[in-house]
C-alpha cells in the first residue's frame, strides 16, 4: 500500500516537472522568434536597387523684357549720336556711351536717359558735360558704373548722385572735384572703386571718405612730377686785379730812403765857343 502512494506520487512529481519544462522551452523559442523592436531592418539581398531621384533641371530667369519707354529712350539716345546696347543676352539693362559720338556731346544730348530705370552703365569720358547734365542722371537708380573723367563736372553737381545706391564704380580722373565733392559721396554705400588721379583733393578729404566708406578703394594714381623752378647759377666774380706798382712810384719810395739820390741832377750848361774877331 505504501508502494503504491509513493509510486502515485513520484509519477505525479514527474508530470508536473515535464509540463513545466515544456512550457519553458515554447517561450525560448518564442522569445528568439520576436525581433528587437530597435533592430535595423535590413533588406534581403537580392531586392532591386532604387535609382537615385535626378534633379530637374533649374529653369533660367526669364530676360526681363524692355518697355516701350526704354525702347523710345534707346531710339532717342542713338540720334543723339551715342551708343547703346543690352548688357547681356539675358540681361536686358542698358550700357550707354556717348564717348564715341561724333562731335560734341552737351547737356542737352543726356535728356533721353531721365528716369530711365534699366541704364546701368554710362560713359561720359572726354565730353562736355557740366553739372547741368547730371541733373538728367539723378533718378537713373540702376546705374552701376559711370565714368566722368575729363569732364567739366564740379563738387556742387555731384550732388546729383546722392540717389545712386547701387553705384559700385566711378571715374573723376582729370576734373576739378576736390573735398567738397567727396563729401557728396559718402552715402554711396555700394560704392567699391573711386578713381581721383590728378584732381584737387587732399589726404585728409579722401581720409574722411574711407572713414564713412570703408569697403571703397580710392585710386589717386601717380602725379606727374612738377617742372622745378630754374635756379640761376651765380656768377663767379673774378677776384680784382691788383694794379701793378708804378715806376715813378718806386722812384719816390727810393729817394726817400736815399738822400744823395734825391737832388736831381743839373744839366750841363752848354759851353758856347767865342767868335775871334
Amino acid at each position: 500500500m505504501f508502494r503504491q502512494v509513493a509510486l502515485a506520487l513520484g509519477f505525479s512529481v514527474l508530470s508536473t516537472t515535464m509540463l513545466v519544462g515544456q512550457d519553458g522551452e515554447k517561450k525560448a523559442e518564442a522569445k528568439k522568434t520576436v525581433a528587437p523592436k530597435d533592430a535595423p531592418k535590413t533588406a534581403p539581398k537580392d531586392a532591386p536597387k532604387t535609382a537615385p531621384k535626378k534633379e530637374a533641371p533649374k529653369k533660367e530667369a526669364e530676360k526681363p523684357k524692355l518697355t516701350e519707354a526704354d525702347l523710345k529712350a534707346m531710339d532717342a539716345i542713338r540720334k543723339a549720336g551715342a551708343q547703346v546696347l543690352e548688357l547681356a543676352q539675358n540681361d536686358s539693362r542698358l550700357v550707354v556711351a556717348y564717348h564715341l559720338a561724333d562731335g560734341k556731346v552737351t547737356d542737352e544730348k543726356l535728356a533721353p536717359l531721365k528716369g530711365l530705370k534699366s541704364l546701368c552703365q554710362l560713359n561720359l569720358r572726354g565730353t562736355e558735360i557740366t553739372d547741368q547734365g547730371l541733373e538728367s542722371i539723378a533718378d537713373c537708380t540702376g546705374l552701376e558704373r559711370l565714368h566722368l573723367e575729363k569732364t567739366k563736372v564740379t563738387d556742387k553737381g555731384l550732388a546729383n548722385l546722392k540717389n545712386l545706391q547701387g553705384l559700385q564704380y566711378l571715374n573723376l580722373y582729370g576734373t576739378s572735384i576736390g573735398d567738397a565733392g567727396l563729401e557728396q559721396l559718402a552715402g554711396l554705400k555700394n560704392l567699391q572703386k573711386l578713381y581721383l588721379w590728378q584732381t584737387k583733393v587732399t589726404d585728409a578729404g579722401v581720409n574722411k571718405l574711407q572713414q564713412a566708406l570703408p569697403k571703397v578703394k580710392v585710386i589717386r594714381g601717380i602725379d606727374p612730377p612738377q617742372p622745378k623752378p630754374e635756379v640761376k647759377k651765380e656768377e663767379k666774380k673774378a677776384p680784382p686785379k691788383k694794379d701793378a706798382p708804378k715806376k715813378d712810384a718806386a722812384k719816390k719810395d727810393a729817394e726817400k730812403t736815399d738822400p744823395k739820390k734825391a737832388a736831381p741832377k743839373k744839366e750841363a750848361e752848354k759851353v758856347t765857343p767865342k767868335k775871334k774877331k
